[in-house]
């Protein structure tokens, strides 16, 4: 597979040669844009606002505008003459435990591959201190036009890193609104008793059902298969008020029927219970206890 990028990890005063690769790939179906009424191919052409000539790639340069609007060309060499030291190095600046990273953080992920044989023994010594150590490296690197955040990790024997958004490119959560509802502790063993059957579900044995659907409908196009059955109107949400200890129950039995095919029937569970509703048993749902919230900041 060809590097996308070419440099060293800078792990203490040890230096690794190493080639970036790819770690991941789209399988999505391209679609085009084509004029309705002959099927003709609609373009985008890269046009001058200014003479209105169309432009070839390298008559193109980046462009940062200013407050005022003015456009100031940024060249590859300014690019290149910044004064980061991370511009053809992976920087590891701390080790932490696997578990402090948010996966929110985490971005695309690359392969790291040692470039020569003098590099050989390093990258072994860096694969080798973070398997026995349980915990990953955070680095910091420059790639396209930007200096980003990353995350090294060990995976079938080679170190992969993760590229990982800055801690001031998380949004607050605080500014989700949360449904304030009562739940009984009944309610919350069934719905853990759900979680328990739905366990044990082999990822690498999943598939894209909505893109195999889709390769059904290009081939009923083209003429070499025909249109898959459709599923039907998926249910209108609603706000009636159920039985949530037998839906949960439900579920269960689903899910343990339905555990060694390709998916199981889950039925969707309600977000509310509409105020004063009784438990199955009769009983007023019992409210736990925390401890007051503090006011939610504001935008």
């Amino acid at each position: 597979m060809r590097p996308i990028w070419s440099g060293a990890i800078s792990f203490g005063l040890v230096t690794i040669p190493i080639k970036v690769v790819p770690a991941t790939e789209s399988h999505d179906i391209s679609f085009r844009q084509i004029h309705t009424a002959d099927g003709g191919r609609i373009r985008y052409r890269k046009v001058c606002e200014i003479d209105g000539q169309e432009l070839r790639q390298d008559e193109i340069v980046r462009g940062y505008e200013t407050a005022t609007g003015t456009l100031i060309p940024v060249t590859d060499e300014d690019l290149d003459g910044l004064p980061l030291p991370t511009a053809k190095a992976i920087e590891i600046v701390a080790f932490v435990p696997a578990a402090s990273i948010d996966p929110i953080q985490i971005g695309a992920s690359y392969y790291l591959a040692a470039t020569e044989t003098v590099s050989a023994k390093p990258y072994e010594l860096l694969r080798r201190a973070l398997e026995r150590s349980s915990k990953v490296a955070v680095a910091k690197f420059a790639m396209r036009d930007r200096e980003r955040l990353g995350l090294l990790r060990v995976k079938d024997d080679v170190i992969i890193l993760h590229a990982m958004r800055w801690p001031d490119e998380i949004r607050a959560s605080s500014y989700v609104p949360v449904p304030e509802v009562e739940v009984s502790e009944e309610e919350v063993d069934a719905a853990v008793r759900l979680t328990e059957s739905l366990s044990g579900v082999a990822l690498e044995e999943m598939h894209d059902g909505y893109r195999a659907a889709l390769e059904e409908v290009i081939a009923a196009k083209t003429g070499t298969g025909t249109l898959p059955e459709s599923s039907g109107e998926a249910p209108a949400a609603s706000a009636e008020v159920v039985d949530l200890m037998a839906m949960l129950e439900q579920s269960v039995q689903d899910a343990k029927t339905s555990r060694h095919s390709d998916a199981g029937t889950v039925h969707p569970l309600p977000t509310k219970r509409a105020s004063g509703a009784k438990a199955s048993d009769g009983k007023k749902p019992a409210v736990k206890k925390t401890a007051a919230k503090s006011p939610r900041r504001t935008a």
